[in-house]
């Protein structure tokens, strides 16, 4: 909650600045005027953490392309891929074209609207995806009686027989591995009259004939269990549908609706930004905006963007469930590119940088769970491929089940033990620390303590390292050296605040300071490799060689500055255009090294539309007319990693200190504010800013605390305001 200090500080700000509402469609709403007619570009996406869908928005044929994430290929050998679980299709019973049609996505809401009219007759659909009920939940209505008629009909992905009753349509079965599953829809109407009927090859459709209105609810699930005690399967798939639409019973769609705002927006509204005083955009589409940008900038879209990722991270994972994988959770094949799977190397870890800063620390949990979870998998497999060690490490394509392939990618669980030691930086919770994290930082330090390579003149490299994705495959790669830098670090912060393993700790404190460092090369580059062979027209997409700058702390403009200048020199020279999330890494780059025109530079050319469903990504990537992020083909974690660059723009704290406004690039310099940014130390960020300066703030945390800030350039300790 916030302080009374904070909450007037709040209201203040929005009297003084009612372009915040002014501004409410251009920063939250993506639009088009037609249906999409392609599944990646074009569909809008809605979802509750565990159950996602693609809307196309058809007049005459809706297509909903509907997925549960848990829905995996695989067990603990064979890493399988994520599935996609099926459609639902609505043929309406229209004979005129459409007018005034329109195709809306509220990210303020988590609403999906179309709109249109046919016959002098309005027609209305609104779609959401409910965390509080969890279903999908689709209603229809027209504002002239009897105007709605037309055949619901289910496709199974795996196809499977559709079968019914008179309100409902189910389909179930089991994969390969044995994971059972099931759909089942169940349609409640207004007026007119709804019936089971036989489609093709024997399947049952729902035919409705002259409703007013009606509401679709599809609950979807599997038999899996997050947990390897219970072999990873716990409960009947159709029961527990059966239990979540009975639970509904009869309530109104508005109920319904009303409760999934009201759980939506208790996540989505701790956080706001708002730049400059906007445009009037609302008239153009979602993609007429995007091409527009190039010669126009439009500070509202940028917004939105950065509003778009954190409703993504909202629908994709949720408390209690499992972690947003390549795609999130939306995916329409089952042999979907990279099994869209949770990636080792980047691309996990960069769906949950946004996590903390922006506010939405619950939603890191759905990670931090998953790791946990992997532990005795993973120690099994690391034994296997190397005899005698402790602890734990994965390769670099991984499943919900432990199982893994690819590449070992050994210092994969090293980069996953940087988010426990960050939920714990930005929270504060000592409890969470000792009974959670601390074992598994622990295991995993354990790891590299026996895989370490100690050579005769004291210095410690990982052996036979690689950096993704090139390179050869040797001893000392920066990547390796500096993520076993970062968690050694965050090992003995973690022993120093329990006060507990003083030995152990020290030994590790040792081995970390005699790590092999990081090197500056012949032509004044960061050393991706301890030999001094860097190639300065190297475009790759992956800059691994900087992690010490972000997400590490081990380099930065304030305490390392000529390893900051050298990483700034490979960085430049790596070039500014590359995949989706490869930018979005650039991004968080040039904000570290404190170059805000650079990470704005970045952020400009990651706004580029992309079209066309291929697998290219040495053509470039950017953003398609839905927002997904292209890789391409698309991958989330750009449009997660776009976010996490915005917030390390405006508030930076990982060097001890809370520096406002570090990397505010020339665009943004005019005014601005930001509410419920988030800080390491529990603390929560506001403030104002005018011609790149910050005119107001306010820093609340749990407990009235002093804390060391860098506020306009300057150094100054304050005490923060009790929330």
């Amino acid at each position: 909650m916030f302080s009374k200090k904070t909450i007037l500080y709040t209201l203040i700000l929005f009297v003084q600045f009612p372009v915040f509402a002014q501004q409410k469609n251009n920063v939250s709403t993506l639009y088009d005027n037609q249906p999409a007619k392609d599944w990646m570009t074009q569909a809008y996406p809605i979802g509750n953490g565990r159950l996602g869908a693609m809307i196309f928005g058809g007049v005459n044929r809706e297509q909903i392309q509907f997925n549960e994430n848990s829905l995996w290929t695989g067990d603990e050998k064979e890493t399988g891929s994520y599935q996609a679980f099926g459609d639902l299709f609505i043929d309406f019973d229209h004979s005129a074209s459409p007018e005034n049609y329109s195709r809306k996505l509220d990210v303020n809401q988590a609403i999906h609207s179309i709109n249109y009219s046919a016959n002098q007759v309005k027609f209305e659909r609104t779609y959401l995806a409910s965390h509080p009920d969890q279903v999908l939940a689709f209603h229809y209505q027209a504002n002239k009686k009897g105007s709605l008629s037309g055949k619901i009909s289910l496709k199974d992905a795996h196809e499977s027989k559709i079968n019914g009753s008179q309100n409902e349509l189910l389909f179930g079965g089991s994969l390969d591995n044995g994971l059972k599953y099931n759909a089942t829809l169940k349609i409640i109407h207004e007026g007119g009259t709804v019936k089971l009927i036989d489609g093709k090859n024997g399947n049952k459709q729902l035919q409705f004939d002259k409703v007013n209105a009606f509401t679709i609810y599809l609950a979807a699930s599997t038999d899996y269990s997050p947990l390897r005690s219970k072999q990873w399967r716990e409960g009947n798939p159709l029961d527990k549908n059966k239990k979540v639409l009975a639970s509904i019973g009869n309530k109104a769609f508005s109920e319904i609706q009303k409760n999934h705002i009201a759980d939506y927006q208790e996540l989505y509204n701790r956080f706001a930004l708002q730049i400059g005083a906007g445009s009037p955009t609302d008239f153009l589409t979602t993609k007429e905006r995007i091409i527009s940008y190039k010669s126009k900038a439009d500070p509202a879209l940028e917004t939105l963007l950065l509003n778009y990722g954190r409703y993504l991270l909202i629908s994709s994972s949720r408390k209690g469930g499992l972690p947003a994988n390549l795609q999130g959770l939306w995916n329409n094949s089952n042999n979907p590119p990279w099994r869209s799977d949770y990636h080792s190397n980047i691309n996990i870890q960069m769906n949950y940088w946004l996590a903390e800063p922006s506010n939405l620390a619950e939603l890191h949990w759905p990670y931090l769970d998953y790791i946990n979870s992997m532990r005795e998998v993973k120690k099994r497999n690391t034994q296997e491929e190397f005899p005698g060690v402790r602890g734990w490490t994965v390769k670099t394509e991984n499943n919900i089940f432990g199982g893994e392939s690819f590449l070992w990618n050994t210092p994969g669980s090293a980069w996953y033990a940087q988010a426990l030691w960050e939920h714990y930086a930005f929270n504060q919770d000592k409890t969470y620390l000792g009974d959670f994290a601390y074992p598994i930082l622990k295991e995993i330090a354990e790891f590299w303590d026996d895989h370490l390579k100690r050579r005769p003149d004291g210095t410690i490299v990982a052996p036979n390292g690689w950096s993704p994705e090139h390179g050869p495959t040797e001893d000392g790669v920066s990547y390796d050296q500096q993520i076993i830098y970062d968690l050694f670090t965050n090992y003995v912060e973690a022993a120093d605040t329990l006060k507990i393993d003083e030995a152990y700790r020290n030994h590790i404190l040792n081995l970390r300071d005699n790590l092999l460092k990081p090197k500056i090369g012949k032509w004044g580059q960061l050393q991706e490799w301890e030999t001094d062979r860097d190639d300065p027209e190297n475009k790759h997409r992956h800059v691994s060689h900087l992690f010490a700058v972000h997400p590490g702390r081990q380099i930065s403009v304030n305490k390392t500055p000529e390893l900051a200048k050298a990483a700034l020199v490979s960085l430049t020279a790596r070039g500014d255009e590359s995949t989706g999330w490869s930018m979005a890494w650039k991004m968080n780059f040039w904000a570290r090294l404190q170059d805000g025109n650079h990470a704005y530079k970045i952020l400009r050319n990651f706004i580029s539309l992309v079209g066309g469903e291929g697998i290219d990504y040495n053509e470039g990537g950017g953003i398609y007319e839905n927002l997904y992020c292209a890789h391409p083909p698309f991958q989330i974690d750009g449009n997660f990693g776009y976010v996490a660059g915005v917030t390390e723009m405006l508030v930076q704290s990982q060097e001890g200190f809370i520096d406002l406004l570090p990397a505010i690039p020339d665009a943004w310099k005019e005014s601005g504010e930001v509410k419920g940014l988030r800080a390491r130390g529990n603390v929560t960020v506001d403030m104002k800013w005018k011609n790149g300066k910050v005119i107001s703030y306010s820093l609340a945390s749990p407990e009235v605390k002093e804390v060391k800030i860098k506020l306009n350039g300057e150094f100054k300790t304050v005490k923060t305001s009790k929330n």
